[in-house]
């Protein structure tokens, strides 16, 4: 029986971070703590002026050296054990990753794992470069929050239990609603075409699809204040991803989207244009809805994330938990700024300090690694609230 192949170990790191993209979710507090933590660090825009004018926003003027994402320059400058960072959209991080790997560089980002990535990531584990995705806020704190949950749980009731409801909602929100209900934190397409995206999730006991995710809006109550939540993309693939334990009857299972109250009737017209599936149509409504909710100055943002989980015993045993982290946004960085990039800068600090081995990485997959990021973002702005409680096994003595 041949043995099993010897891990590669990863290349080492060489200190110097590649920031790619300039956008919304480019924050002071991750790239400058980039810049105080590595050696060196670029950042990439269309132009160097661009990037230059980000940097002078961010009031890191100095602190970085800027380049243009010419065809060929970030090709003609990587070298083995550098960091790619991309916070440019998901469709460019394949591009990014193979560039990675043919360097020996390593790789981050804040999205979701798609199949190109994850077969990418079989291709880094054996050239020794790491692959750190899912690391921004959702998806990223609400792993960390995840994990610790369910580590909980299964020390105060065990690997077995006859009830869980787990659930985990994020929205980035204006923190004054206006008519709309909403502030565009991303692109207008990218969320109407989230929008347009049957939903798999675990209700009943029993698995469910939302083919318009928007119809399984329900109201949800956050420290004495409602919102609206609904279900996201796949939320069933992440019962392993979380570790969830066998024994354990899912009652609820879902990762979702949480909006302001009233969202739903504020948003009946877009609904008709996504639910008619006319692609042509709902990039159009991109585009006014761009026009006419556009963001300024004043604006000032909110980012809610709410994980809970629920477990019950078949003894009468009960354990419950929950984060909740509610941020607003400062005139000098956005909620959502700071809560994308801190996350994946910190990770980019465990890449350079050789913590995370090579091949497919995730925010946070241990609870050992999930509470030591979790610490961090706490003392660093993103401070969440856990509570929790325990009912006793039916019987016994108090």
């Amino acid at each position: 029986m041949p043995a099993d192949p010897i891990p590669t170990a990863p290349v080492p790191a060489s200190g110097t971070v590649h920031w790619i993209g300039t956008g919304l979710s480019t924050g002071r507090s991750g790239l400058g703590l980039l810049c105080a933590q590595a050696d060196h660090v670029v950042l990439w825009d269309r132009t160097a002026q661009r990037a230059a004018d980000r940097l002078a926003a961010l009031d890191l003027s100095g602190h970085a050296e800027v380049r243009a994402l010419t065809d060929g320059a970030l090709e003609a400058e990587v070298g083995a054990g550098d960091v790619i960072v991309s916070m440019l959209p998901a469709a460019e991080h394949p591009r990014l990753l193979r560039l990675a790997i043919d360097r020996r560089a390593h790789f981050a980002c804040t999205s979701y794992v798609s199949e190109e990535i994850a077969g990418l990531g079989e291709r880094a584990a054996e050239a020794g470069t790491v692959v750190l995705t899912e690391a921004g806020l959702d998806p990223g704190i609400d792993h960390l929050m995840a994990h610790l949950l369910v580590a909980r749980a299964r020390e105060a009731i065990g690997d077995t239990a006859e009830s869980v409801d787990f659930t985990s909602y994020c929205g980035g929100i204006p923190a004054v609603p206006g008519e709309f209900r909403y502030r565009f934190s991303w692109a207008p397409y990218g969320v109407l075409a989230a929008l347009g995206s049957a939903a798999r999730h675990i209700a009943e006991g029993v698995e469910s699809t939302a083919v318009r995710p928007w119809e399984a809006t329900a109201v949800h109550r956050l420290d004495g204040e409602d919102f609206e939540v609904y279900p996201n993309r796949d939320s069933v693939p992440f019962v392993s991803q979380y570790g969830i334990p066998q024994g354990w009857q899912l009652r609820t299972f879902v990762r979702g989207t949480l909006r302001n109250a009233g969202w739903r009737a504020a948003w009946e017209p877009v609904f008709r244009v996504v639910a008619s599936g006319d692609e042509a149509r709902v990039r159009l409504l991109a585009k006014e809805l761009a026009e006419r909710h556009p963001t300024t100055e004043a604006d000032r943002d909110r980012v809610v994330l709410s994980v809970a989980l629920d477990v019950r015993a078949a003894d009468g045993k009960r354990w419950q938990g929950s984060y909740l982290m509610d941020l607003t946004g400062e005139e000098s960085e956005s909620a959502m700024a700071r809560a994308v990039s801190l996350p994946v800068a910190y990770g980019v600090t465990r890449l350079l300090a050789g913590a995370l081995p090579p091949g497919l990485n995730r925010a946070g997959q241990s609870g050992q690694e999930a509470a030591r990021w979790m610490a961090f973002l706490d003392s660093h702005g993103l401070a969440s609230t856990f509570t929790d409680t325990a009912t006793a096994p039916r019987g016994a003595r108090a």
